[in-house]
């Protein structure tokens, strides 16, 4: 293990994901639970993304379940992976993180994305398209971070931001996101869950554009990946059914929600092949499978952190998973520990 892969920290990317027969309620308990378990694991952050308009997903109101898991939990960082900006306006997600920041100090994160989280018809009721389009993502960002400056002249616009400024991330898949991150001085996180493809790539143009700032004095990466991890390959491809059967209907313009393993099982998702790109940058097996893989992408990337997601029918499954490579990371660096 390279000194690179040793220093690695791990967090959590947590949709609040509402699988066959439950509901938002259930799936927002079970965030806050998942929360709670992995807190005592050793993972570094919490994310919880925005997302609007997804039968499958709870998380569409970031700011409110980062206050909830922040006041029931102790040792990680909580925070937004992402907030999407075409969304909001910048004063009013500064005054939203200050606020959580002056609740929660050093432990909140504010990621931000320039997706819009879910199909337009709905995200359309959120800001009409003619006041998201008026200010360019770059220049969004560069207006966030002057509210956040207390040597602003425009500091008291956004009251509760003044002194209480989150770690601020840049969140995006592609070589411009990475490109305005490093041009801002500030963190980067690559969306390998969304866009595999382009991982290496846009981390690359991170680090050629990157400009140091006070915010961020050194180049910072963090990869978001999709993980499903169990005791053996074969039980964790099976655990995998599921995800092969909502991405293959997804695909087919017959969308559902997360179903069962035995229900993916029946129709015969959990030995299936996945079809070229059906699970493409998902990392699928028993704990020393797993790290392998991101051991190999940390290299390529030189990535400092990864953003674990899972997705898994049951609870109880979803916390294993995390265990697993929690307990497997932390005997792999005892064992390279001089």
């Amino acid at each position: 293990m390279t000194k690179q892969t040793s220093a690695l920290r791990f967090s959590v990317l947590d949709t609040a994901p509402i699988v066959q027969g439950s509901n938002a309620s259930q799936a927002l308990r079970e965030c806050v639970e998942l929360a709670q378990f992995v807190d005592g694991l050793g993972y570094h952050r919490f994310w919880i993304p925005e997302h609007h308009g997804m039968r499958g997903v709870a998380s569409a109101a970031p700011a409110v379940v980062i206050d909830r898991v922040a006041s029931l939990t102790h040792h990680m960082r909580v925070g937004a992976g992402g907030v999407m900006t075409p969304n909001h306006s910048p004063i009013v997600i500064a005054e939203q993180f200050g606020t959580l920041e002056a609740f929660h100090p050093a432990r909140i994160d504010l990621g931000l994305g320039r997706a819009l989280g879910g199909p337009r018809e709905v995200t359309d009721r959120i800001r009409s398209p003619h006041d998201r389009a008026a200010t360019p993502f770059e220049d969004q960002i560069r207006e966030l971070l002057e509210l956040f400056d207390e040597q602003s002249e425009d500091r008291a616009a956004a009251v509760p931001a003044e002194g209480n400024r989150p770690e601020i991330w840049l969140l995006g898949s592609s070589d411009y996101t990475a490109r305005v991150a490093g041009a801002l001085g500030l963190p980067f996180a690559a969306a390998h869950h969304l866009q595999p493809h382009n991982t290496i790539a846009a981390t690359h143009v991170y680090r050629q554009a990157f400009e140091p700032s006070t915010l961020c004095p050194a180049p910072r990466t963090m990869i978001s990946v999709a993980v499903i991890a169990a005791e053996t390959d074969e039980r964790a491809q099976w655990l995998s059914g599921p995800l092969r059967m909502k991405t293959a209907r997804r695909q087919e313009g017959q969308p559902i929600r997360l179903p069962s393993p035995q229900t993916a099982e029946h129709y015969g998702y959990a030995t299936r092949r996945a079809a070229a790109d059906e699970l493409d940058g998902v990392f699928i097996g028993s704990p020393s499978s797993v790290l392998a893989r991101l051991q190999d992408l940390a290299e390529a990337t030189r990535a400092d952190e990864f953003l674990i997601k899972t997705d898994l029918y049951r609870p109880s499954d979803r916390g294993e998973s995390f265990k697993l490579l929690a307990d497997a990371f932390l005997a792999l660096r005892h064992r390279q520990t001089p």
